[in-house]
């Protein structure tokens, strides 16, 4: 688990990598991808899943 100085550090950092002009952007792009992502999964587990008889190859 990640402590208070840890979180301070690593935010340092990523404001140094990326400038404080793309923070916005980049916090906008991974707010994007999150959303996308839940959608996806929750549409993966409202489909039913496929059974063994019709995956089976037929001789």
């Amino acid at each position: 688990m990640l402590g208070i100085s840890e979180i301070a550090i690593l935010l340092i950092v990523v404001v140094l990598v990326f400038g404080a002009k793309k923070l916005p952007e980049l916090a906008r792009s991974m707010g994007k991808s999150a959303r996308i992502l839940k959608s996806e999964a929750e549409a993966m587990k409202s489909r039913p899943a496929p059974s063994a008889e019709t995956d089976a190859p037929r001789a």
